[in-house]
């Protein structure tokens, strides 16, 4: 079944790969979606794909890169039916 999940991550999560590390582990769960820095020094990202790959994303986002230190990943949105986007890849995209 698919499944789209719109995740924020904040803590120590910019200036520490953590961008290329979501690129990084969606493309070894074969996920679509993005990544990207907000201003606010938060990471939001988007990923869709199976359900089982999704929730190894959700956790993986969690622990971040070693550099990192999350201290909280909420989810702004999360449905099963893949609804949240159509990508046909991961991308990173620019700071908002």
């Amino acid at each position: 079944m698919a499944r789209s999940v719109h995740l924020v991550i904040e803590g120590r999560v910019q200036g520490v790969g953590f961008r290329a590390f979501v690129e990084r582990e969606a493309a070894k769960r074969g996920l679509t979606g993005w990544v990207r820095n907000l201003r606010t020094g938060a990471v939001e990202t988007v990923f869709c794909g199976e359900t089982g790959a999704v929730e190894a994303m959700i956790e993986a986002c969690g622990r971040g890169p070693a550099a990192s230190k999350v201290e909280a990943a909420y989810r702004v949105g999360d449905v099963n039916d893949g609804s949240l986007g159509a990508f046909t890849s991961f991308e990173v995209r620019p700071t908002v």
